[in-house]
Parts: C-alpha cells; structure tokens; sequence
C-alpha cells in the first residue's frame, strides 16, 4: 500500500523534446505522455531554443534530433553538457552515419537510436538513460564499429571531395584549391582508391553513408 502511495506522490521524469518537424515532436510527445512516470515539459524546433529550454526547464532527460536550423543537434549536445555535466540526452534522428554516431557520443551523447525505432523501444531507451545507462541503436552500433575501419583522407583529398559533391569540375576543384587539373586528377585517383570505387558517383555515394561528406538535403 505504501509502495503504491509513492509511485503515485512521485512527480514523472522530465523530458525535453527537440526537433524541426513539429508533428514529429507531437507524435513523440504522445507516445511519452502515456506512460506515468514520463512527461514532456517543453518542446523546441531549434539547436537555440533547445538550450534556452533547457536552461529554463532542467529536465531529467532530453530528446533531439542532429540536423536542425540555427545550431545543429551535435553542438546543442556539447553545450547542453557544458552547463549540466550531469545532463541526459539522447539522440533521435534518422542519420545513421558512422561520423553523425561518433560525434554525438563524444559530445556526451547518452544514447543514439533512430527515428524508426517503435514506440515501446523508444519508453525502453528513456528509461534506461534516466537510470543511467548508455543505450545504442543496433544499427548505429553497427555503423560505428564500421566507422573503425574507416580511410583516412589527407586535408586535401577531403577538401576535393566535397567540392566534387557539391558537382564541381575538375577545372572549378582546381581553381578552389588554388592547383593544377592534374593534381586534382591525382587527388581524385588516390580517394578512389581509397574508397574502393571507380567513379565520381560511387565516390559521392560511399562517401555520403561513411559521413565523409553531407549533401544538400
């Protein structure tokens, strides 16, 4: 009876929930408003409005995505933790690149899971973080222990890859570089070598799921 006393006076966890899709936050809100012992206490649409948020509200676990306007989801994690090194956030997104994994969870990032995650899972996953695990989506674990044997690409082939992502010629690659149309060429030989392709497409296509590089979406 006492027990039952106490689950009922204990106030639910606090949960902040972060992204630029508002039926998205709606639809997570409902999901995590069901459950007793969770409440979603505010909403932001912005890497700026989660941290004002956070900042106002302190919640016990936060929720974001990693591409949002204004700061991206990374950088509000790296600040979030600069001011509560205590500070429980999990990531929520459909990006599920080696780099986008790895860079969250050395900003301190508790947990990585993706967007098709069910509902049930997601409940798991709060909770989790909330008693003070880590938890990582299997298919960003997999991702990540992919990101171990990543190629390592010099500053200048990395800065050619992206300029040939954004579709640039060699000519215009050149002239951004400030080198010849034959370094370049080079470059270009040595990243497909690298990355185990044959052509500028199948370059931009390996590149853009290691998290080499990030297309205009």
């Amino acid at each position: 009876m006492q027990a039952d006393v106490a689950a009922r006076t204990t106030p639910p966890s606090s949960v902040l929930l972060v992204d630029d899709h508002a039926l998205l936050r709606t639809g997570v809100a409902n999901i995590i408003n069901q459950e007793p012992d969770l409440r979603v206490v505010a909403e932001a649409g912005n890497g700026v409005e989660a941290i004002a948020a956070y900042e106002r509200h302190r919640p016990d676990v936060t929720l974001l995505d990693l591409r949002m306007p204004v700061m991206e989801g990374v950088e509000v994690v790296r600040r979030i933790r600069e001011r509560d090194p205590a500070a429980r956030v999990i990531v929520l997104t459909t990006y599920d690149t080696d780099d986008e994994i790895s860079r969250a969870l050395k900003a301190g990032a508790k947990a990585y899971v993706l967007k098709d995650i069910s509902a049930d899972d997601l409940v798991r996953c709060i909770r989790s973080v909330l008693a003070g695990q880590s938890y990582l989506a299997p298919a960003a674990a997999a991702k990540l222990a992919e990101g171990v044997t990543r190629v390592q690409l010099t500053p200048r082939e990395m800065a050619a890859l992206k300029l040939v992502a954004d579709g640039k010629a060699n000519k215009e690659v050149a002239t951004a570089l400030d080198i010849s149309e034959r370094t370049v060429k080079t470059h270009l030989a040595h990243l497909f070598e690298k990355l185990g392709v044959t052509s500028r497409t199948e370059a931009i296509k390996v590149a853009t799921r290691r998290g080499l590089v990030r297309l205009d979406e």
